[in-house]
């Protein structure tokens, strides 16, 4: 049972802001371990120990909580990815590439490659990238099949706006390793988040779908391995760029 402090309505803006970002949290707890098909708008009510209308004072639809994450998601895997592309730049430093575990590690797999191995190298970091944030990519799938849907022309904006500003960011960040003009580089992006979301939800990881998929001799093509499946695809359009340039 929700208890007063949890049913009774924030007034205060940064009481708004503290409500709206613990029902954002129980939606990402919600989503991680069931996936977002099946995350209804009671269902995060229930979590937070909202009732589903008084919920609706903060978010207009279960959409727009998603649209939010998936926002949320662009920021944090720009940041991330920038990070690492910036470690694994030439010329840059060691003490860049100290900044996160992560980070180090894609520079370490990227120093000394060749010019030819550069883009299977880049292409496996942005895969790995993507896979290591399995809510992203759930979102990543529902964003234009669902999420942009049932929401406000005004959140849709925001959130364009958002992911437009990030692409452009990976974009430029691509840029500084490998040889690509900002149209190819924004292609790049568009690739990898899209497929990423694509494949994951082929993969189905975690379900009875996958299941059956690898106990089936007969099914086992419909199994996807989305980290290496990704690579390939973004390793053949990295060198077709670099090929035609």
């Amino acid at each position: 049972m929700a208890s007063r402090s949890q049913s009774t309505r924030a007034r205060s803006p940064e009481a708004k802001r503290a409500r709206e970002a613990t029902i954002l949290a129980a939606a990402t707890r919600l989503a991680t371990a069931n996936g977002i098909r099946s995350v209804t708008l009671t269902d995060i009510a229930a979590e937070v120990g909202m009732h589903k209308s008084a919920m609706l004072r903060y978010f207009e639809t279960r959409e727009e909580i998603f649209l939010r994450l998936a926002a949320a998601g662009w920021v944090e895997w720009s940041q991330a990815v920038r990070m690492q592309l910036a470690d694994a730049a030439p010329g840059a430093d060691d003490e860049g590439a100290a900044s996160a575990a992560d980070a180090a590690s894609t520079a370490n797999a990227m120093n000394g490659v060749g010019h030819e191995s550069r883009p299977h190298a880049v292409a496996a970091l942005l895969a790995e990238s993507l896979v290591a944030r399995p809510l992203f990519c759930d979102l990543l799938a529902h964003t234009p099949m669902n999420l942009e849907r049932n929401v406000s022309l005004e959140s849709v904006r925001a959130f364009k706006l958002t992911a437009i500003a990030e692409v452009t960011a990976v974009g430029d960040a691509l840029r500084r390793v490998v040889t690509l003009s900002p149209a190819q580089a924004g292609n790049v992006v568009a690739t990898a988040t899209s497929m990423a979301g694509a494949l994951w939800q082929m993969a189905a990881p975690g379900t009875e779908l996958r299941r059956l998929y690898e106990s089936d001799p007969h099914l086992a093509h419909a199994v996807v391995d989305v980290a290496p499946r990704l690579t390939d695809i973004l390793g053949g359009l990295l060198r077709g760029y670099g090929a035609g340039g």
